[in-house]
């Protein structure tokens, strides 16, 4: 089966799983999310009054009407309107996702690259001082909360309390018109980048290194010695090589995770308007279309990662291949 057909045969054999997943989401965000129909309301109301409000936030219709509605709404990324800021949710996702990639791929794409090469160092000196002292700051790492690294971050470049570096409020990389300014990106980034690299090196290091643990016991690698090749050809030809399966599922998976609930902290506290903040400003106000939108553009995500991650599986699997043809 070549490339085409087999990303054909996946994106058909996710529909239904898409179906399924965005079914439970709605389920959850229905029937037990916020029911705004009081809070839009003032004191003692009239059941006409009740009704009314009830009818324009469409709670009276029947379930499966309400939930073709929604698909229909993920279809053709058509939100409606806030309750809370009367405002397209469409273009509140449209301004503020760009600006959670920007905010969230540096830190990404660096803290899984610094941790595939920390993990390649701890195996390549399995058992030595230089494995050990790897795996403790790990586990240290793990064990420091992501609110305390984003604090601790924002005390230590702060202008009032630390070096003054950098920018630990707002996201101002625009200059007067209107262009993007790729310097004040780098001040405004920098800060949340290093509290994300902060709080992922040490899960991923122990995972990526548990990985490849686990291959370098493999028959292959033994065989690989045995023929005295090199330490570096082993370990890029052959170790890392037949590891990526786990690690590209690592990183496809995390992505959704780092886009919408890993932003959501950072935003929070650093004053950045993106999809993160905006979701936390859904929950305070019980905002539900907003919510909706998130939650499902989240499952599809994971859906979609999923299949291309199985895409991947084939370039550095050929068994795939073989199995699926």
């Amino acid at each position: 089966m070549n490339n085409w057909a087999f990303a054909l045969q996946k994106l058909l054999s996710g529909i239904p799983l898409l179906f399924g997943v965005s079914l439970v989401s709605f389920i959850l965000m229905v029937y037990f999310g916020p029911d705004l129909t009081y809070e839009l309301l003032g004191k003692n109301p009239t059941p006409e009054a009740i009704e009314e409000v009830r009818q324009s936030l469409g709670y009276d219709q029947p379930f499966w009407q309400r939930y073709l509605v929604y698909v229909k709404e993920l279809v053709t990324f058509d939100f409606g309107v806030s309750m809370v800021k009367d405002r397209s949710v469409t273009d509140m996702l449209t301004s503020s996702i760009p600006v959670s990639l920007q905010l969230t791929l540096p830190g990404f794409i660096i803290g899984n690259l610094l941790a595939i090469s920390l993990a390649i160092f701890a195996i390549q000196n399995r058992g030595n001082w230089l494995d050990k002292i790897i795996m403790t700051l790990s586990v240290i790492g793990m064990s420091i909360s992501f609110l305390v690294i984003i604090i601790g971050c924002q005390l230590i470049f702060s202008s009032s309390y630390g070096l003054d570096w950098f920018p630990v409020r707002g996201w101002q990389v625009y200059d007067s018109n209107g262009h993007f300014n790729w310097l004040s990106y780098l001040d405004y980034v920098t800060v949340p980048t290093l509290a994300l690299i902060f709080i992922s090196l040490g899960y991923n290091t122990r995972f990526y290194r548990a990985v490849l643990a686990e291959e370098m016991s493999k028959d292959h690698i033994k065989t690989a010695h045995a023929y005295g090749h090199s330490k570096n050809k082993i370990c890029y030809q052959f170790l890392l090589k037949n590891a990526m399966v786990p690690i590209i599922t690592r990183i496809m998976f995390s992505i959704p995770m780092v886009i919408i609930s890993g932003s959501l902290l950072l935003e929070s506290y650093f004053g950045i308007p993106g999809v993160g903040l905006v979701t936390y400003d859904a929950i305070v106000a019980g905002d539900q279309p907003v919510l909706k939108a998130i939650v499902g553009l989240t499952a599809a995500l994971f859906v979609l990662m999923l299949i291309f991650a199985e895409l991947l599986y084939r370039v550095f699997d050929p068994r795939i291949n073989s199995e699926s043809a």
